[in-house]
């Protein structure tokens, strides 16, 4: 089948992502800490931290899932959590989630995976949805697989197809939640290059929560070090590997791998 592909290029311009001052308490425990950040279009940017740190809490004030006690989240220059229930839709739409176990349906095909989120939140056809479909799995490097069932993939094809699926919508936004977890180094690798190869081409705002440290270094465009509910260091790659944040070095550098790689 040909596809057009340049029928499916994002050509909107796409906003970055700006946190003002974002605190957070569940009761007298204060988890969140005035965090500002800016996530930008184009560049895979990273949340990394110590589990409990705060990440997960951040992350859903981010998409909506959790208020914020106090600061602003800002999509396209406009607050998230004060826009009425159609505004917040409307930016729901233009978010892509890939999530840490790819929670594909069991039940569904790979081709009805993807097609089921056009089919709620599109007015594709079923033929534009199935033309979309293939133009997803061919762009996330899958043939022949559409007629395939979960459990007959194996982790790397499962994480491409929550991938395809993520992109479906033409997103403006990808949240990438652990995207390398129960995945072998090599899979994880390419897992990572075709996030930030997405990424650049559709120049989206990629947001990735990780700890794997391979993609830190691989892939981190942006990153953000949170520590104890506070951004305690930010910066690009680079940057990380000769830091002298001490917090910083303890995180990146716990393993004897790592503490190699710094001498």
């Amino acid at each position: 089948m040909y596809i057009n592909i340049e029928l499916y290029i994002n050509t909107v311009n796409v906003e970055l992502i700006e946190l003002q001052n974002i605190s957070k308490s569940f009761g007298e425990i204060e988890v969140l800490k005035s965090i500002s950040a800016s996530f930008y279009p184009g560049k895979t940017n990273l949340i990394i931290g110590a589990s409990g740190s705060g990440k997960t809490t951040l992350t859903k004030c981010i998409v909506g899932l959790t208020e914020p006690s106090n600061g602003n989240v800002l999509f396209s220059g406009e607050d998230f959590h004060t826009m009425k229930f159609k505004q917040k839709k409307t930016v729901r739409k233009e978010i892509g989630f890939l999530f840490q176990g790819s929670a594909l349906f069991d039940s569904m095909t790979v081709e009805e995976n993807i097609t089921f989120t056009l089919s709620m939140f599109s007015n594709m056809t079923k033929e534009e949805q199935l033309d979309r479909a293939n133009f997803c799995l061919q762009r996330t490097n899958l043939e022949n697989v559409n007629r395939l069932y979960p459990a007959e993939l194996s982790g790397g094809m499962k994480k491409r197809v929550a991938i395809s699926r993520a992109i479906a919508m033409n997103p403006k936004y990808l949240f990438c939640d652990e995207p390398n977890s129960g995945l072998d180094p090599q899979t994880s690798a390419v897992i990572d290059n075709l996030i930030k190869e997405i990424t650049e081409e559709y120049q989206m705002t990629t947001l990735v929560i990780t700890h794997d440290m391979n993609s830190v270094i691989e892939i981190g465009d942006n990153i953000i070090f949170i520590y104890n509910g506070e951004k305690w260091w930010e910066g690009g790659r680079d940057e990380i590997l000769k830091t002298d944040n001490q917090e910083v070095v303890d995180f990146v550098y716990a393993s004897k791998f790592m503490k190699a790689l710094r001498k």
